[in-house]
């Protein structure tokens, strides 16, 4: 029996040639929220923690941020209405640690937490800490997390609820019992982590030899970015297109369906570039989709917003990959072809609202994500001072960012600082709307995608909807991507920083007072670095940190002879490992660092004759 959707679909054709359709669902009059007596803790940073703090500034809830030492200046910090101090840059210290998080909160007086995504937001443990503290955690129960936020029990919710499922390991595997499993899945295959999610903790393995290797990376990436190790294989389904469901549940059984977003653009499983709706879902693979989304949900007891992701291949047919049991980053598409704030549905669930969501979906968004990694230098993470954003405008066009002029991207976090958005009538209008809002764009002091994301909008792959998860790494190891491609914006590693006042943080018993000085003869910040060799031979000896990171293994030893292109280390900068090689051969003369050192841009790591 096929699973019911709650609600039934319209769709008609406008004059614009663009497809409207809505679920003919019932949201209760009215809409006033209580906020009486809240305050929100915002457990992440960034610009998920900026669009927090609007949408609660919206509401009247007065917000509270928590930093790490290197994000004491942070945008999201200054935003706060408060903000307190966790520990050091280092995750497990900040931004994953529960005990200090819930701490602080209390002593704020946080009424409810918000996760945003990443680090603790599909942590089951951390969302029952929340709620025997007494808080409000604004996301799904801990059990629903469990359940669903482990990707194996996930698989198995999804086959209970009817959905077609891609064929993988029923648990967690280990380095040595992969290699059976993997002969019984068959390759191409993936190695993917059991917990978390946004392409961390995964590995494309094509052949046998690959397989351990693969598997140990994944495991170590997926402990650094969620804590959890565990990881388990599933069949690669090539050339199909990425498709997620956007779902909201309230605590009284109404479950509904915001439509698709279509997330195909990807480089190593990282989402470049979202879309909503879907140029490769009709009416009646919405309606499938959505019925099996809805299903999946209600199998899991969920309560709140969720993102259910599938694989779409060409004649229609579709595969359940994971839930997301959090706000994704690509959340804004849908916010702009809806009108529904998905942040204060959130909270309205939260507060034990009913949320039955009427929806209509009105022409097309499109979102393209900034990383602050150079994509000429096979995107190359480059943290540091901003030293120039300005900001694009114009009717429908959004910029959520993380970082302003004077602020930094840290190295010890993810490398995306920003996201574009931009709605318009059709998918080719906002196509264009996009391209003309890269253009206007700038951003100095730091490497970033926008010259990626001009020529991937102009490819014919991406005009005619044609894009599939695995076309952006075949496009780039063809050469696509055209060096002079760069358009209006300004890209500079070496700008001159603006002046502004010096600003000093007074921490008095860890919560932090913000104190701005002006006047004649301040310091003011120094200009970035520049960008190093990128793991090249300086002076043709010497190979070096191409970024600030940590050496998570070191691959040479001393007296060790080795060809042009050989792996020296594995550097773990912004949440990614990099591979760094020596640009040529010879004997390794002294190697001058150790697993676990942190290292900065252009620090010597070996030398070699």
């Amino acid at each position: 029996m096929r699973p019911s959707f709650g609600g039934s679909f319209a769709v008609a054709r406008t004059r614009a040639g663009r497809v409207s359709w809505w679920v003919a669902t019932h949201r209760p009059e009215g809409g006033t929220i209580q906020t009486d007596g809240q305050r929100v803790l915002i457990a992440n940073r960034g610009e998920i923690a900026v669009r927090i703090i609007r949408t609660c500034r919206e509401l009247g809830i007065p917000t509270v941020a928590v930093y790490s030492d290197v994000d004491r200046d942070a945008l999201h910090v200054e935003m706060a209405d408060e903000a307190y101090l966790l520990g050091a840059a280092a995750p497990a210290e900040s931004y994953l640690n529960v005990p200090k998080i819930v701490e602080v909160a209390q002593r704020a007086g946080a009424t409810l937490i918000h996760p945003g995504y990443g680090f603790l937001a599909e942590n089951e443990h951390f969302s029952a800490a929340v709620a025997q503290a007494g808080m409000t955690f604004v996301g799904p129960s801990p059990e629903s997390m469990a359940l669903m936020g482990d990707k194996i029990a996930a698989r198995a919710a999804a086959k209970r609820a009817g959905a077609p499922v891609v064929p993988g390991t029923d648990g967690p595997i280990l380095p040595e019992a992969a290699a059976a499993e993997a002969d019984r899945i068959g390759f191409p295959l993936l190695v993917k982590a059991a917990f978390g999610g946004g392409g961390r903790g995964m590995r494309e393995v094509g052949s046998a030899d690959e397989l351990r290797e693969a598997v140990e990376a994944a495991a170590r990436e997926a402990g650094a970015a969620f804590g959890r190790p565990e990881v388990y294989l599933e069949r690669l389904v090539g050339r199909a297109h990425h498709v997620e469901a956007q779902i909201i549940a309230d605590t009284h059984g109404n479950v509904s369906f915001l439509g698709e977003r279509d997330c195909s653009l990807q480089r190593r499983h990282q989402k470049l570039v979202e879309e909503s709706p879907s140029p490769v879902v009709d009416a009646d693979l919405r309606r499938r989709i959505g019925e099996a989304a809805t299903a999946i949900a209600r199998a899991a007891d969920y309560v709140n917003a969720g993102t259910i992701e599938f694989l779409v291949e060409g004649d229609g047919s579709f595969y359940f990959m994971e839930m997301n049991t959090r706000l994704q980053v690509e959340h804004p598409v849908t916010e702009m072809v809806t009108g529904h704030d998905l942040v204060r549905l959130q909270l309205e669930v939260a507060l034990g609202e009913r949320v039955a969501v009427e929806t209509e979906i009105q022409g097309h968004a499109i979102e393209c994500r900034l990383n602050a990694e150079d994509p000429f230098r096979d995107f190359l993470p480059g943290p540091g001072l901003v030293t120039r954003l300005r900001a694009p405008n114009g009717p429908f066009v959004r910029l959520d960012a993380g970082v302003d002029t004077g602020k930094s991207v840290a190295g010890s976090y993810d490398s995306m600082f920003a996201k574009l958005i931009v709605w318009d009538r059709t998918r080719e209008e906002a196509r264009r709307r996009m391209l003309r809002a890269l253009d206007e764009i700038a951003i100095e002091g730091i490497p970033s995608t926008v010259p990626f994301h001009r020529w991937v909008l102009q490819t014919p792959e991406f005009v005619d909807g044609k894009a599939t998860t695995t076309w952006v790494e075949e496009a780039l190891a063809d050469g696509r991507l055209d060096g002079q491609v760069g358009g209006g914006a300004s890209v500079s590693a070496t700008a001159s920083p603006t002046q502004a006042p010096v600003r000093l943080v007074v921490e008095v018993g860890g919560k932090r007072v913000p104190v701005s000085l002006w006047g004649e003869g301040m310091p003011v910040a120094p200009s970035p670095p520049k960008a190093s060799a990128g793991g090249g031979l300086g002076g043709g000896e010497m190979v070096l940190a191409p970024m600030q990171g940590t050496i998570l293994k070191v691959l040479v030893e001393q007296g060790q002879e080795i060809e042009a292109g050989q792996d020296v280390c594995i550097l773990q900068a912004m949440k990614m490992e990099n591979r760094i090689a020596a640009l040529q051969g010879g004997t390794v003369t002294e190697v001058l660092v150790r697993e676990g050192d942190i290292v900065q841009t252009d620090q010597p790591l070996a030398s070699i004759e």
